[in-house]
């Protein structure tokens, strides 16, 4: 009796949450600021097509590359708009579910590996007009690999628990006591940019510590280290904001060392192609 009511709690407890249809703004699409944080977002870094795809187009965002975590080989899917294989067949409402509540068209949980516990404090909009730009590139079919993980659809489950404590659907507000850019560039780094997914450490529960916020850790492919992201001119790594901005935009071509190699050369490149203002805004 203690297993099946057990059996009963879990289940109703990881049940999927779904936004209702009202969350969906009115809102025309705008393909540039979708463009933008889709670049912001580094997209392309995870979703971009397995080396072995001797003939994808390494320019969109197709899925298929293996992504090394702890819990097993997860394997991005297709973003393009094929209907059968990408996101073609999406609505706006699936679009929201997915990106802010890590919740699948088939009503099963994302492994939180796609950062939704980021992108779940962004502004509708903006996720929207990144679903408009995806939807405006050439379809490509590729259908996804399984992911290597043991008792995968047991452990999707499971992270309806996890998110109970693990996903914080607050959305980002602006400090008055700071500037603009400042703002804007709070916006970048902890909405589309997700940085703190990789720079802030976890508990044992796998939940990001908000008292240590971006002060690196474990690297999430469990190899090596993440470094911190706080103090970085007071620790001397860079003279001042400019020189940070300078080192996002031309990396190692300007003696900047591991800036853009290892993991960290797909979030430099994607970095360096946004407009003056946005790195200004980030640096900030």
């Amino acid at each position: 009796m203690i297993g099946v009511l057990g059996g009963a709690a879990f289940w109703f407890l990881s049940e999927p949450q779904r936004l209702p249809p009202e969350a969906v703004p009115a809102h025309q699409p705008d393909l540039a600021n979708g463009k933008l944080m889709y670049t912001i977002g580094g997209c392309i870094s995870c979703h971009k097509p397995a080396k072995d795809q001797a003939d994808a187009n390494v320019d969109l965002p197709s899925g298929g590359a293996p992504l090394k975590t702890p819990l097993g080989i997860l394997y991005p899917p297709n973003l393009t708009p094929d209907p059968e294989t990408g996101i073609g067949g999406w609505t706006e409402l699936d679009f929201l579910n997915a990106t802010m509540r890590g919740v699948s068209p088939k009503d099963t949980h994302y492994i939180p590996a796609f950062p939704y516990t980021s992108y779940a404090a962004m502004k509708p909009e903006d996720l929207l007009d990144i679903q408009a730009y995806l939807k405006s590139l050439p379809p490509v079919k590729a259908r996804a690999k399984r992911h290597e993980v043991w008792l995968l659809p047991f452990m999707r489950r499971g992270i309806g628990l996890w998110k109970l404590i693990g996903l914080d659907t607050t959305p980002w507000r602006p400090d008055p006591s700071q500037s603009a850019s400042w703002n804007r560039g709070s916006y970048l780094v902890n909405g589309p940019g997700h940085c703190g997914e990789c720079h802030t450490p976890r508990d044992i529960f796998m939940v990001k510590r908000s008292d240590r916020l971006f002060a690196g850790g474990p690297h999430p492919e469990g190899e090596g280290r993440v470094p911190a992201l706080r103090g970085l001119i007071t620790r001397g790594r860079y003279k001042d904001a400019k020189g940070l901005e300078s080192a996002l935009q031309y990396g190692e071509a300007l003696g900047y060392d591991k800036l853009s190699s290892g993991g960290r050369g797909d979030v430099q490149a994607e970095i360096a192609n946004l407009p003056q203002s946005e790195m200004q805004a980030i640096t900030d």
